[in-house]
């Protein structure tokens, strides 16, 4: 099924306002629709309704809550983006950043920073050193395709599963040396969650996203011609090496800075693109910002259920991701 894009945009921002005011108001503690927009507006404009909540309420909603679902959004509309340019780029259906190793080496740069240097950057340590690991681990992808000669997309999948599988025995290495204390916390947040979001925390995320989906967005057009072959793109005046090199940092950098605040949530980058061309094609132009209104969707009702599954403790998301993206896995590879 095919949807007009002005009505699809529509039903977007009507489900994106529902599901933002959702994961605001259920939890362990329920708060009513209309409170949680009444303590919103009361706190960008004061005195615009009459304060009719307690003060709970109000620490739960802005200080707790709305951060963790911004983050949300954040980080499930970048590993989506990310996935569906990488499935382009490697003309891979398989291709997310939780299998070609990107991920991994994300997290290893962040245990790096954690448990052994401190915050030596301040508060940009954790996010400069999870892009290096991104970073490091695309490159280690490149370069185990090129010593094994690897062609074909089955065969660069498994260089990044090998990859992934180095990262996080590395990771894991450095869990095992640093301080058992802290250690318990990095297990947690390897998981995936978002527990930890804070308002002055937020402007990195959504800034690298703001960016990084601008520069994609940009280059869509480019990216529907590598994604039908080099030659095909050469032909068309792309510079491949350069463009594919380009590609690659973004894509690093968005991955990198989403895991450093949320930890390693797989299988976003692999469903949500797929689930996008059902509704619209092939063509980036459409999945690149597309598939960041679903990934955020996505990542926003899995916080929903991680919170509510096990309340009043928060499961893991990464557990939730997981047990759905793995379903979702076995599907596509059953129809790739």
């Amino acid at each position: 099924m095919r949807l007009g894009l002005p009505t699809l945009i529509l039903l977007l921002a009507a489900f994106l306002a529902l599901s933002i005011t959702a994961g605001v108001s259920f939890g362990a503690a329920p708060i009513p629709f209309a409170t949680v927009w009444s303590i919103v507006a009361d706190k960008l404009y004061a005195g615009l309704f009459p304060i009719t909540w307690s003060g709970g309420q109000e620490s739960i909603v802005w200080d707790v809550r709305f951060p963790r679902v911004i983050l949300a959004l954040l980080v499930g509309a970048g590993l989506a983006v990310t996935g569906a340019v990488l499935q382009a780029l490697t003309r891979n259906p398989l291709a997310d950043p939780h299998l070609l190793g990107v991920s991994s080496g994300a997290a290893f740069g962040a245990i790096l920073a954690l448990l052994h240097t401190g915050l030596v950057l301040g508060l940009l340590t954790v996010p400069l050193f999870s892009f290096a690991g991104a970073l490091l681990a695309t490159a280690a992808v490149a370069l185990v395709t090129r010593l094994t000669r690897a062609r074909s997309a089955d065969r660069l999948v498994l260089s990044g599963v090998a990859v992934a599988f180095v990262f996080t025995a590395l990771g894991n290495l450095l869990i095992f040396l640093g301080d058992p204390r802290a250690a318990n916390t990095v297990v947690f947040w390897m998981l995936g969650g978002l527990g930890l979001a804070q308002w002055q925390h937020l402007i990195y995320p959504a800034g690298v996203l703001l960016v990084c989906l601008a520069v994609l967005m940009l280059k869509s057009r480019e990216l529907n011609a590598l994604a039908m072959g080099d030659e095909t793109a050469a032909t068309l005046g792309i510079a491949v090496s350069q463009f594919r090199f380009l590609l690659f940092v973004v894509t690093a950098l968005l991955t990198g800075v989403m895991v450093a605040f949320s930890g390693a949530i797989g299988f976003i980058g692999l469903m949500v693109p797929h689930f996008v061309r059902l509704f619209v094609g092939g063509d980036n132009v459409r999945v690149v910002p597309l598939s960041a209104a679903f990934g955020a969707l996505t990542l926003i009702w899995a916080d929903i259920a991680a919170r509510l599954i096990m309340a009043p403790e928060d499961m893991p998301i990464g557990i939730v991701t997981g047990l759905v993206g793995g379903i979702a896995f076995i599907l596509i590879l059953r129809e790739s």
